[in-house]
């Protein structure tokens, strides 16, 4: 059984992780990046490598889509959350205001000093479960 999730539900379950999806087009190919994130309200907050290819996303015309989804395979349930919308570069004073910036590190390895905003135009989700 799929249900979709409130958008209030979503926000939820976007503060329960950590670790998202990022996609979008570059070079006429379909980009899909893993990423630390933090939640800012309806946006999502992550921190780039200034030289590397997300740092191309606030310059683009193009809006990208976040994925986050969890499933639990014993128990034939899982969701998913799926956010829409452009992406522009945050200041560092921004950065600091974003609840948990100050203490949130980013897994990967190297210069992760360009943070950046993805605005949430469209917010959607769905929660799936076998039916017994």
């Amino acid at each position: 059984m799929m249900t979709p999730l409130t958008e209030q539900e979503c926000i939820e379950l976007l503060r329960t992780t950590t670790v998202g999806r990022i996609g979008f087009v570059a070079d006429g190919r379909v980009q899909i990046i893993p990423v630390n994130f933090l939640t800012d309200g309806r946006d999502i907050v992550i921190r780039t490598d200034p030289e590397g290819p997300l740092s191309a996303l606030p310059s683009s015309r193009e809006l990208v889509a976040f994925e986050v989804d969890h499933h639990e395979s014993l128990a034939a349930t899982g969701w998913s959350v799926l956010v829409n919308g452009p992406v522009t570069t945050m200041t560092m004073a921004e950065l600091d205001a974003v609840l948990g910036a100050s203490t949130r590190r980013p897994w990967a390895e190297g210069d992760r000093s360009l943070p950046l905003r993805l605005s949430s135009q469209l917010l959607t989700g769905r929660r799936v479960r076998r039916r017994s």
